[in-house]
């Protein structure tokens, strides 16, 4: 077992200086991608990389914000230390394109993870193996666009490969060395080369000589600990460790002109699903350019943090629950499995049904976000009835007083745990 299985919510930060431009994070560098469908497209490059020349952003607040994302639940964070566009959110001796080198200067990823470790968060760094400003990538430029995923920017000269090479392994080793322990490494950007290009057995045998204990995301081609659906919840669990990534609009970035915002209810249902697939959700958040969060996104953090209040031990710390035969909706169970939960996410008109269970080890249903014990009936077959321990369905009755207004858990209690 890791730390990482059951932990059910994350929160992952998308920032840059562009923020202050209120433009998708490094897509509209390259003029959009079919995948973030409002990322702006009539963007150059120049225009894209000029704020970093005056990002000052006054109200970041880094304490804040782990203090947000505790009582949101979450218990791990991922931070962008650096994106595709090539900008540091870190103090870095290889490079003056950085943080340290705006009107703003202290190092961001530093205040990051000493926040959240503070409030009790696992620490995770995002880190582009792509960069389109580094003169041996080589930079993309305007002569580059239209961007073809794949494709684009062009292969540099055997010199500039290795030297480029040679400056990803030193970004690498300042975040694994300087920033204490860091529980996650989320690599991205790597589909613009073949996997042989990056040489990934090397930058693996270099992060885990530096940080033993870390887990690596499948974005390193051939290396991986989890895997990463992006936006899109798996119809059927994938193989192993995985995790949803998921924004509350349609961007990563602070995009002001994207307005079509998640609800709360939808994130939280999200969240059951996930959970219930055995993932987690890995849920965006975007600051803008001066470094509060916009005010959707601390609205649902908060709505999501009265449900967490209530119910999160439906979604931290539980493996899969029943099979979708037994229960119309999604569920969880405890380690022991004598506690199932039920993630009530369509109104029931009187009742829910779950099928399947040993229905005399049945002790208690509640409401856990009411508190109110709720009554229910079971039955199995007439010859069934006679066994000792029969396996049947149950019925629960849910009063609509007992309901939540975002979703509904109701926990079925069962002696000496049961077998899913």
């Amino acid at each position: 077992m890791s730390w990482f299985d059951g932990a059910g919510l994350g929160m992952f930060v998308h920032w840059d200086h562009a923020s202050q431009q209120g433009l998708e994070i490094s897509w509209p560098l390259v003029g959009g991608v079919f995948a973030i469908p409002a990322a702006q497209k009539d963007v150059t490059v120049e225009q894209y990389q000029s704020s970093a020349r005056t990002f000052d952003p006054r109200e970041w607040d880094a304490a804040e914000l782990a203090r947000r994302a505790r009582a949101a639940g979450m218990t791990y964070a991922v931070f962008t230390a650096k994106h595709h566009a090539g900008h540091a959110m870190f103090h870095t001796e290889l490079s003056d394109f950085s943080i340290e080198h705006t009107p703003f200067g202290r190092d961001i990823v530093a205040e990051f993870t000493d926040a959240m470790r503070e409030e009790g968060l696992r620490v995770g760094i995002y880190f582009s193996l792509s960069d389109w400003h580094h003169a041996d990538y080589p930079p993309f430029t305007e002569a580059d666009k239209p961007y073809t995923l794949g494709f684009s920017p062009p292969l540099g000269t055997d010199q500039q490969h290795a030297a480029y090479l040679a400056f990803l392994k030193g970004q690498l080793t300042e975040l694994l060395t300087k920033y204490g322990r860091i529980d996650l490494l989320w690599f991205d950007g790597g589909w613009e080369r073949r996997r042989e290009w990056w040489r990934p057995d090397e930058l693996e045998r270099l992060i885990r000589g530096l940080q033993p204990d870390i887990l690596i995301n499948d974005r390193l081609a051939g290396v991986g600990d989890f895997t990463t659906p992006e936006q899109f919840i798996p119809p059927s669990p994938p193989d192993g460790r995985w995790e949803t990534c998921m924004t509350m609009n349609e961007s990563w970035g602070h995009n002001p002109s994207d307005t079509r915002w998640k609800s709360a209810r939808h994130l939280v249902h999200s969240l059951c699903e996930v959970t219930a697939k055995g993932g987690n959700l890995l849920l965006n958040v975007s600051p803008t350019g001066t470094g509060a969060l916009p005010g959707a996104q601390v609205e649902r953090l908060g709505e999501m943090a009265r449900w967490m209040e209530l119910h999160g031990e439906s979604v931290r710390g539980v493996r899969p629950g029943l099979a979708p035969w037994q229960f119309y909706g999604p569920s969880t169970r405890t380690a022991d499995g004598s506690r199932v939960y039920l993630h009530v996410l369509a109104r029931p008109y009187e009742a829910v049904t779950v099928r399947g269970v040993p229905v005399k080890r049945i002790t208690a249903a509640r409401a856990i976000g009411s508190g109110i014990d709720l009554t229910w009936q079971t039955r199995t077959s007439v010859i069934d009835m006679l066994n000792a321990d029969p396996s049947g369905e149950v019925m629960i009755e849910v009063p609509e007083h007992a309901l939540d207004p975002t979703a509904t858990v109701i926990a079925l209690d069962f002696e000496g745990g049961v077998t899913l």
